[in-house]
Order: structure tokens, then sequence, then C-alpha cells
């Protein structure tokens, strides 16, 4: 069974340490326990103003605390690890030292930011994905040349013609009812 001095040590050293601190594997499972036997000698005590109720209260409120405040700078120093792992490509660092639920959110991580790197060399390299440019059409009437929005000439074209024209002038053509587009299915 853990105490309320063990709680507080553990927040103590994560606090006081850069690296992720080893914990019993039933630390958390144990700090549960802990704070259920407070709430219940809390619960239980008759007089809710005596000096042991009031501390019990107090203790748990402060267990609770400590426990927020370690589980909260565990996560950052896991974010800290994510971040050198995704740019050195080591990411065990501190692995063992996490309970089972840290390594799932180290892992969601990564992949988050992996995902993210990917997204943003294709953008620096040009390789967004480019909406189409043209739209596959047959002309129901006979249309003269037109102008593209490039300022070049395309056209004329016969009804009946299959045509692969931009998008822009596809899409006035076929408002127009001059055009219709061709399924590819």
């Amino acid at each position: 069974m853990i105490t309320y001095n063990e709680i507080y040590e553990a927040s103590r050293a994560e606090r006081y340490s850069e690296k992720l601190q080893k914990l019993p594997k039933n630390f958390i499972s144990d700090v549960s326990s802990y704070l259920e036997e407070k709430k219940q000698t809390e619960l239980g005590s008759e007089d809710a103003f005596s000096d042991i109720a009031l501390k019990t209260k107090k203790q748990l409120e402060n267990a609770i605390t400590l426990f927020k405040e370690l589980m909260l700078r565990r996560r950052k120093k896991i974010l800290n690890l994510v971040l050198i792992a995704a740019e050195t490509g080591i990411s065990k660092q501190d692995f063992n030292n996490m309970f089972e639920i840290e390594k799932e959110l180290f892992e969601e991580f990564m992949k988050c930011i992996d995902a993210n790197s990917i997204k943003l060399n294709e953008l620096l390299n040009n390789k967004t994905k480019k909406q189409e440019t043209n739209k596959l059409v047959v002309f129901v009437e006979n249309v003269s040349e037109l102008v593209n929005v490039d300022g070049g000439k395309i056209g004329p074209y016969e009804k009946g013609q299959i045509a692969n024209i931009p998008n822009e002038i596809a899409n006035i053509l076929i408002e127009g009812n001059k055009a219709e587009l061709v399924n590819s299915e």
C-alpha cells in the first residue's frame, strides 16, 4: 500500500529531475487505492470537524494535487522526448520508465509528428495534392474559339466533340448548357 509521503516523494523527484523517473508498475493503481481509502475514511468519520477528519481531508486534497502535478510533469517530459525522437530518430529513450498508458501516448504523438512531417515536406517540395485542373466535356452546341484563364486561345469546338478543358471554362460552358460533363465511370 502506498502512503502520502511516497506520492509526495515521487512528485518531488519528478519535479527536480530532467529525466522521466522510474516508478513502480502498480503506482497508479496504488494511488487509486490510497485515494479511495482516504475518501472512505473521510466519509466514515462521525465528526467531520475532528482533527483526524480534517487531516484526512487535507491529505486527500493534497494527494490529488500532487498526483495531477506528477502526471502533468511526466506528460511534458514525454512531449519533449517525442520532439527529440522526431528529430534524431531515437525513440526509446526513457521508454522503460514509462507506464503502459504513457508508452501509448508516446507512440500516438510520434505518429502525429511523423504525419505532420510528411505534410510539411510535401508543402516544401510543392508536392501538394493538386486539384484536377481540367474536366472532360462533350459539346452539345458548336462553340467558337475561347480565351482561357492564361490568355491562350482554345477551340473552336463542334457539337458532339469531346475535349479536356480547364475547370473554370468547363464550368461556365456546363452552366450555359453548351457542354456536358463526361462521366468517367
